[in-house]
């Protein structure tokens, strides 16, 4: 019960500020880069993707 209150206050405080959505990206990869990985998979929202693939369908 007490996670679920957790993430519903972290929802409504990212709901309020979209960049408060991007630092918390931003801190998580920092947090990541410390640990001793090799490969860090970085999403990329599907707007910014679309842009470089294009539209699906057939080619003329």
């Amino acid at each position: 019960m007490k996670a679920s209150r957790a993430l519903k206050e972290a929802s409504d405080v990212i709901a309020e500020s979209p960049a408060a959505l991007q630092l918390r990206y931003l801190q998580t990869l920092s947090t990541i880069s410390a640990e001793k990985n090799s490969t860090i998979i970085f999403p990329l929202p599907m707007d910014v993707l679309s842009s470089f693939v294009g539209r699906p369908g057939p080619h003329k």
